[in-house]
């Protein structure tokens, strides 16, 4: 990020406002009486520059201010006239307070694009973006905060190459903020562990309630030991057209047929999710389910499925998804992305966390 570029863009009415101010003061000067006065529009031109703008133009429109009231009291043969020299020093006073404003907005810019920076830099180390090809299959993620100018929020995903295949997982820690944060980096950090070490993806499972475990109790609040993260685990075996799930009440993926059918693959019996062990202890789940070249498997947060529209109908990805092909997960997300946004109208009220893989060769370009 360019930490000079700390201003968005200007709205082009925002742009041309101080034009139209000073203009609009000449005019009503020049058509009204002597006893009334454009100083208040003349002053509102730089004071609406200088949040909007550089230092520069917000100058050239002070002294452009200046000048055509000066001007103005010329054309009326009163520069000499007490009241003159009082709007003089009034709109001089307020071209200097808006050449101060413009200073500080512009640091106070240069400052949140700073924290952002070191912000992005440490939530992407948080949550990586996996290669585009882990293993025989291609990969493509998406991620989007609820919370504005957040980059990751509660979602997580995390894809990995073992001996004993590809392993995946994607889940979603509950709540929001930076607590949320701190969890999402113990259950990635517990599955890169986990991943390589253990035999079953049920082993795996285990490791990570544990970890979560540890976390809510280290952390000692009454938040912390109500928390919890739904998860689903995936391993793809090499050399296998399977997929291997155990899920811990999160959505069911959708693996997408190379002829546009689209199938749920919930899980045969339900489980408590990660982190709450303390409730007791059941064992988990493995299904497995036929993974054919050219299909694709769709791994999603609730954000996907809980987006509504503004009538409160929930986006429903098996509907948007059949009958339609695409020639690579990335396209496939791009998609659902485009299409969940025009669903909700831009409303984001969840994260979303989407994750693609092909089984396949990787796709053209």
């Amino acid at each position: 990020m360019d930490l000079a570029q700390t201003r968005p863009t200007v709205p082009l009415f925002v742009s041309v406002l101080p034009a139209v101010m000073i203009v609009a003061g000449t005019v009503y000067d020049i058509m009204m009486p002597t006893e009334y006065t454009a100083v208040p529009m003349l002053s509102a031109a730089p004071l609406i520059a200088a949040p909007f703008f550089s230092w520069l133009p917000t100058l050239l429109i002070s002294l452009v201010s200046v000048v055509v009231l000066a001007g103005l009291h010329a054309y009326e043969h009163s520069l000499a006239a007490p009241q003159s020299y009082t709007e003089q020093v009034t709109l001089i006073t307020v071209a200097a307070l808006a050449l101060l404003i413009n200073q500080v907005v512009r640091r106070g810019g240069e400052r949140l694009a700073s924290a952002r920076v070191v912000a992005e830099a440490a939530q992407r180390a948080v949550l990586p973006t996996p290669p585009a090809r882990v293993g025989a299959l291609s990969v493509a993620v998406r991620y989007e905060a609820a919370l504005a100018d957040a980059f990751i929020g509660g979602d997580l995903f995390a894809v990995q190459d073992t001996a004993r295949g590809v392993r995946l997982i994607v889940g979603d820690v509950q709540g929001k903020g930076l607590d949320a944060v701190a969890e999402v980096a113990v259950a990635i950090g517990a599955f890169r562990e986990a991943a390589d070490q253990e035999t079953s993806l049920r082993a795996l499972a285990g490791r990570l309630d544990g970890a979560m475990s540890r976390e809510a109790t280290r952390r000692g609040t009454a938040e912390a030991a109500e928390s919890f993260t739904t998860a689903v685990l995936g391993e793809i075996p090499p050399g296998t057209a399977t997929v291997r799930l155990v899920n811990r009440g999160h959505p069911a993926p959708l693996i997408l047929g190379p002829g546009g059918e689209v199938t749920r693959l919930p899980p045969t019996a339900p489980a408590l999710p990660l982190g709450m062990a303390g409730l007791g202890s059941w064992p988990d789940r493995t299904d497995e389910h036929p993974l054919p070249d050219g299909s694709m498997l769709l791994f999603h947060t609730d954000g996907l499925d809980e987006a509504r529209d503004a009538h409160g109908v929930f986006y429903d990805p098996p509907a948007r998804l059949r009958g339609r092909s695409f020639p690579g997960p990335e396209q496939l997300l791009d998609f659902l992305i485009t299409d969940v946004r025009r669903h909700t109208g831009g409303r984001a009220t969840d994260d979303l966390a989407l994750l693609a893989l092909f089984a396949g060769p990787p796709p053209p370009g």
